[in-house]
Parts: C-alpha cells; structure tokens; sequence
C-alpha cells in the first residue's frame, strides 16, 4: 500500500512540473503573440496596456483552462490500463 501512494506521489509530483513548465509556455507564447500584433500596426495605446489587456483575457480563456488535462488525461490512462487488466 505504500509503494501505491509513493508511486501516486511522485507521478503528481511529475505532472505538476508539466503543467507549470506547459503554463508558462503557453503563457510566453500568448504575449509574444500579442507583442507582434502591436508591433505590426494599427494599434492605438500603449504596447504594454494593449499585452496586458490581451493578458487578461487569456488568463479567462478556455485555452488556458485545458492545460489542466494535463492532469486528467495520464490519470485516466492509468485507470483504463488497471481496467482493462483486472477485467477478466
């Protein structure tokens, strides 16, 4: 029984660092898109109240909130494998 809550442990612990390093990829690549989109013209303001602005909104996206699968989709991998061996 410990072996299984060690296993647990460190495979949260794995997935965690996915998604903070999968999250701040993201997050890089949605400003540095936002950047060039000002810096392409035809924007009027400020650059950075126009990135911070396009910040908050993807900080609400749904883009945004589906990197949890990160978590869901190996979670349920593992429940299908453990089905589908212990089925017979």
């Amino acid at each position: 029984m410990i072996a299984i809550l060690e296993a647990l442990a460190l495979g949260f612990l794995i997935l965690t660092v996915v998604y903070v390093l999968v999250s701040v990829y993201a997050r890089s690549v949605q400003r540095e898109k936002l950047e060039k989109e000002w810096d392409a013209g035809g924007i009027p303001g400020e650059r950075q109240a126009f990135v911070d602005a396009g910040m908050a909104r993807y900080a609400h996206s749904l883009r945004r909130k589906l990197i949890v699968l990160v978590y869901v989709l190996p979670a349920l991998a593992v429940a299908m494998v453990i089905y589908l061996i212990n089925r017979n």
